[in-house]
């Protein structure tokens, strides 16, 4: 992970990624704590459900561990668009690779050196215009080359920290032995130090909680909760008030609200806000901005839905009338909203839930993006 230059945003509401701590709210306790994991070697498990902040947790504290230990390599990879056990590997070397083209060029030339099988390809970014690299590896050298990134940073001077996110993809792949694998080779490493995080509970607890499973306690566990809406309030009206305009707490009361304290969701309308009004203080601008949004998002939308059966779609355009249902399985669920069979809203349920269109939360089970439950509404009812 390259060291970042100070950056002013003209827009100080990030709503993807993360630019500096200057534009991340709070997390002070958390990341104190992923940091003392780290540095004291504690392999750590975070969970979450997606869109609360974690990867911002990750990545504010990864820039942290560089700004306090200079020599600290950070080595972040997003594995939900990965399919087997070759993509991963790939991935993972492709991170490194750009992690030490970053630092410097001729250590790339050794690295590569290092891993004679891979073909690695140059290229500019295409935001940044900074060169980059992409590696290529033969998929029947997979587990080899496995074993030969990890005993490459076994024999590195630096303290490594590797954070994997979206971890319970591996248990997708065909493949069943790359949990085995990574614990065997991680308990090697002694100056690497690893954060796997991921967003569906029951598949982290299998891969991390079961006593049959390799990771099981090899690690000590985080969660994380959405940000407290006061502590949240000041972050936001700070903005406001920097370019002369203001923030009214009772509505940022009403945008929290609204949209569950989801960190991602309730910064995307304060963007749109922060663009559109110098002064926010009714309902009014709120609704006329979450509108806007959902009417933006309306081909994204449409795309969604195009790919789902009759039954599919039926019991998402329910749940998203509904905001939130207890028991999707219910005789009285079914016979309000006109759906089949309880064994088929299961199979249904299962589908929603796996594409994390719809989740499952302590109090029910809901659309999982505020924006498409509303616009399932405006356009099905």
């Amino acid at each position: 992970m390259a060291k970042k230059k100070k950056i002013t945003l003209k827009n100080p509401f990030v709503y993807q990624g993360f630019v500096s701590p200057e534009y991340f709210c709070d997390r002070t306790v958390e990341t104190e704590e992923l940091m003392a994991n780290l540095q004291n070697g504690r392999n750590t498990v975070l969970i979450s459900p997606r869109r609360i902040g974690k990867t911002g947790l990750i990545l504010n504290t990864f820039y942290r561990l560089e700004h306090s230990e200079k020599e600290a390599v950070c080595i972040y990879l997003d594995i939900m668009p990965t399919k087997n056990q070759h993509d991963f590997v790939q991935l993972l070397g492709t991170a490194i690779a750009r992690q030490v083209l970053s630092r410097e060029k001729q250590a790339l030339q050794r690295l590569l050196a290092f891993f004679g099988s891979w073909r690695p390809v140059f290229s500019s970014d295409p935001l940044t215009g900074q060169p980059t690299v992409t590696v290529s590896i033969e998929p029947n050298q997979s587990e080899l080359t496995l074993k030969t990134i990890f005993d490459y940073l076994a024999q590195s001077k630096h303290e490594i920290y590797v954070a994997i996110d979206e971890f319970q993809q591996i248990t997708r792949y065909p493949e069943t032995g790359l949990e085995a694998l990574l614990r065997s080779y991680i308990q090697f490493v002694p100056n690497a130090h690893f954060v796997f995080s991921g967003s569906k509970r029951h598949l982290m607890a299998q891969i991390f909680s079961s006593p049959d499973r390799p990771f099981y306690q090899s690690t000590v566990s985080m969660g994380l909760l959405p940000l407290h809406e006061e502590i949240y309030y000041d972050f936001a009206r700070r903005f406001f008030e920097a370019n002369n305009g203001s923030l009214a707490q009772d509505v940022f009361h009403d945008i929290y609200g609204r949209l569950s304290g989801v960190t991602r969701s309730i910064q995307l309308v304060l963007n749109r806000l922060y663009e559109t009004e110098k002064n926010v203080d009714s309902i009014a601008q709120v609704n006329d901005t979450i509108l806007h949004i959902v009417n933006s998002s309306s081909m994204q939308y449409e795309g969604l839905t195009s790919f789902l059966t009759d039954n599919q779609l039926s019991l998402l355009k329910a749940i998203a009338k509904e905001r939130q249902v207890l028991s999707p399985q219910s005789n009285v669920f079914i016979k309000q909203h006109g759906l089949s069979s309880a064994s088929s809203v299961k199979t249904a349920l299962d589908l929603l839930l796996d594409k994390e269109l719809v989740e499952h939360t302590p109090t029910g089970y809901m659309v999982s993006d505020y924006f498409f439950g509303l616009w399932l509404n405006r356009h099905y009812f």
